[in-house]
């Protein structure tokens, strides 16, 4: 008797899976795209024609080799990585945090078997931790988005995380937390903490410090919001036992050549991409002036390429912006203190005055 394909997957395919949602991206074509905190600029046409041209000289018919050490010593030089520490590539900071999961991942170990962060967060914590057998422990913010001190350190006490994720800046919320607060969260965690910092470029501070107080610390970066989001390479430093061990898991070859030599030809034009954060983070600045201006509108304070806001109907801002042509993420029904709000990307300087432009038309 032939086996149906539909009973075959569901006598194969894991049930989580099957319940679950694939990630989905918003068709954007023709829109002015401020959905998914991409760096809005492109290079001059010159430095892209040169670009053009390295990238052209590429052996396609090897496999990636030293150009990845280059590319590791390149991004440990450009992020002042300490001394006794190590780096490691990934596909993006999804494949690293899916690497940090298997890791940690022990079956049937209780407790510790778990990874804890606050909520809302960046969304693959939970999923690589579930996907890999861990519990997901989310720890509510506050309603200002803050981090809620005594709650987290009593999960801390309660689960005995394997791992603890701290975005820095948040990522929907867009704010750096309060340092002596995080500081207490490493001190008591008894696994390892990791500091993601995907928007480093566009803030203030950063935890390169602690990655030196705190031998369990980790630091998790990515070139996406740095300008290179179509490139997807993440990188992940930390004391040099640690990585030798997490290392082990990364697929050979996870970076590709012409990946590695763009995200090489960029650190080499990194002055470049610095004058783009500067004009973005001279956006956001005049776009939350903006943003506080409008009534029943709030702005959160942001530190990121994004600014969250909360208006009165984010269903109906959301598709009137969209039926003005700017797309922009509805991400009010993610987790309750985020009700009613709207996650808007910083863009050129044009892009945002149609933004807005959008807005006000949108709004009640």
């Amino acid at each position: 008797m032939m086996i149906s394909l539909a009973d075959r997957m569901q006598n194969t395919i894991r049930r989580d899976v099957q319940s679950m949602h694939a990630y989905a991206v918003q068709p954007s074509a023709g829109m002015v795209k401020v959905d998914t905190m991409e760096n809005p600029f492109t290079l001059p046409a010159s430095l892209r024609a040169a670009l053009g041209a390295r990238l052209a000289e590429v052996a396609l018919n090897r496999y990636p080799a030293e150009r990845g050490d280059v590319l590791r010593a390149a991004l440990a030089a450009h992020a002042g990585m300490p001394e006794g520490c190590d780096i490691m590539l990934g596909n993006g900071s999804d494949e690293l945090i899916s690497m940090l999961s298997l890791a940690c991942c022990t079956p049937g170990k209780t407790p510790g078997n778990t990874v804890l962060a606050p909520l809302p967060g960046f969304v693959m914590y939970e999923l690589s931790a579930k996907l890999q057998g861990l519990k997901f422990i989310g720890v509510p913010l506050s309603a200002d988005f803050e981090l809620d001190l005594p709650a987290m350190l009593a999960a801390v006490r309660e689960h005995q995380p394997a791992l603890v994720y701290l975005a820095y800046p948040n990522n929907p919320t867009a704010n750096l937390w309060n340092d002596a607060a995080i500081d207490a969260i490493i001190e008591a965690a008894p696994g390892l903490v990791v500091m993601d910092e995907a928007y480093q470029p566009f803030a203030a501070r950063d935890s390169m410090q602690r990655l030196k107080r705190f031998e369990h610390v980790l630091l998790m970066r990515t070139m996406s919001k740095f300008g290179l989001a179509g490139v997807r390479i993440g990188y992940l430093i930390a004391r040099r036992e640690l990585i030798a061990e997490i290392d082990k898991l990364r697929p050979p070859f996870n970076i590709s050549v012409l990946n590695c030599e763009a995200a090489l030809f960029a650190l080499e034009h990194a002055d470049e991409y610095a004058r783009q954060a500067s004009i973005i983070c001279d956006e956001r600045k005049k776009m939350q002036s903006q943003l506080r201006d409008l009534p029943d509108v709030k702005p959160f304070p942001s530190e990121a390429n994004m600014i969250l806001l909360r208006v009165p109907d984010a269903k109906r801002a959301f598709e009137g912006m969209k039926a003005r042509g700017v797309l922009v993420k509805n991400i009010s029904g993610l987790h309750p203190l985020l009700a009613n709000c709207l996650r808007i990307t910083v863009g050129t300087p044009d892009e945002n005055i149609q933004t807005m432009n959008a807005l006000k038309e949108s709004l009640p």
